[in-house]
């Protein structure tokens, strides 16, 4: 049988904290969708992922910072990291849910 998913399918509004759901995964890859309400990265925290990591923003506004440069980014961005590129989250909507669309590769 073939399953069918709506990536706009539960969108959950929490602003203790992000929701992570995996869409896909095998011994390459990685999908997720993941819902964030506000939420960004701890002070002096950075992600330096063992995987590169292709993002397209579904919705919302976020602001992404890299050690030299921030990157907005708003609905159908898209924004390839570099495994080990360190980068943290600045800032996510507060007003709506921000859908981040993941392939960790």
């Amino acid at each position: 049988m073939i399953e069918k998913y709506n990536i706009f399918d539960e969108i959950p509004i929490d602003k203790k904290e992000e929701k992570f759901f995996e869409l896909f995964k095998n011994e390459t890859i990685k999908v997720e969708k993941i819902v964030s309400n506000g939420q960004k990265s701890p002070e002096n925290f950075w992600y330096e992922q063992e995987k590169s990591e292709y993002i397209l923003l579904l919705s919302g506004f976020a602001i992404l910072e890299f050690e030299d440069c921030e990157v907005e980014l708003k609905k159908g961005d898209c924004l390839n990291i570099k495994a080990k590129q360190k980068h943290r989250v600045k800032f996510t909507s507060q007003n709506e849910p921000t859908i981040w669309f993941a392939v960790f590769y």
